[in-house]
């Protein structure tokens, strides 16, 4: 997207990130430059934040809950909570709370304490015998192997993940859990590392707002599924009205705020993957500028 920029005097404004943010992005004198249109940092760039720069602070995240719930560390983090355990409050909101306790009960509990989810996919999933489903951003592969038993024997369930920390906790809780049809993938959810049309059922728990490419995960899950196939996940919506703070705070961008898409993004986001039968339905509020929703579409058979 290109530039845009005020002038005021001497020194051209940005209007990509907010003016209090770009009076100490430079010196004075430097103002004209590093605030201009020709800019290549997009004018002023204090609060904001690339992909890359999105993805590793992620990644430090889950792989800090990962150890947290392993015991490897001296404190983790939740996806979607600045501490380093989920808090009472958070709890409410997300984590493991969201599954009935018929659910919680098939797996160990090393899988139930690393879920950092917003919701419960796998209850809206449809799943049934015989279907292959991906997981997206697995984490401690609560919803892979919830959704492995749902699928049965001739059905597969994978896992997709960038953090080895998570990827690790997975497998043992697969051990733990005696789930043998599953498999792991260690890769980014923007380039899934699964041919086209060769699942059924995508899922995902409070990730797709992470990514600082939503466009391409999305169509990415358009690309994996079948003719037919379900897309149905749980996920951040951030309200339309969300101040510019919340969203360039990396804390809460990690945190599962900052990155939602509105409902309008989401549900237009979907239709340009390539998707259709979108259905964007609003189960509780997560923080005073977003809620958490079950959005559902279907890849045109």
């Amino acid at each position: 997207m290109a530039e845009l920029t005020e002038s005021t005097g001497d020194a051209a404004t940005s209007t990509c990130c907010a003016p209090e943010q770009q009076s100490d992005c430079c010196e004075p004198s430097d103002k004209k430059e590093c605030c201009s249109p020709e800019s290549s940092s997009c004018g002023c760039s204090a609060g904001q934040a690339g992909g890359e720069e999105i993805r590793e602070a992620v990644r430090a995240r889950y792989a800090a809950a990962a150890k947290s719930v392993a015991g490897d560390g001296e404190g983790g983090g939740s996806c979607c909570g600045p501490g380093a355990v989920l808090s009472d409050d958070e709890a409410r909101a997300f984590g493991a709370r969201l599954y009935d306790e018929g659910a919680r009960s098939e797996l160990p509990d090393a899988a139930t304490m690393a879920s950092l989810g917003c919701g419960n996919p796998t209850a809206v999933a449809e799943l049934g015998v015989g279907d292959t489903v991906l997981d997206l951003g697995s984490g401690g592969g609560i919803d892979v192997l919830l959704s492995a038993k749902r699928v049965g024997s001739t059905g597969k369930a994978y896992g997709l993940d960038m953090t080895d920390e998570m990827l690790a906790l997975a497998r043992e809780n697969q051990r733990k859990a005696g789930v043998e049809n599953v498999e792991w993938l260690r890769g980014e959810i923007e380039a899934i590392p699964l041919p086209a049309e060769s699942v059924d059922v995508v899922i995902s728990n409070c990730v797709i707002n992470l990514s600082g490419d939503k466009p391409r995960v999305l169509a990415e899950a358009a690309r994996v599924l079948k003719r037919g196939g379900r897309f149905a996940v749980s996920d951040v919506i951030a309200d339309e009205e969300m101040d510019e703070a919340t969203r360039t705070d990396m804390a809460a961008w990690t945190g599962c705020v900052a990155g939602a898409l509105t409902r309008r993004e989401f549900e237009q986001a979907l239709l340009d993957a390539g998707l259709e039968d979108v259905e964007i339905t609003e189960t509780h509020r997560v923080h005073d500028c977003a809620g958490s929703a079950i959005i559902r579409a279907r890849k045109p058979s």
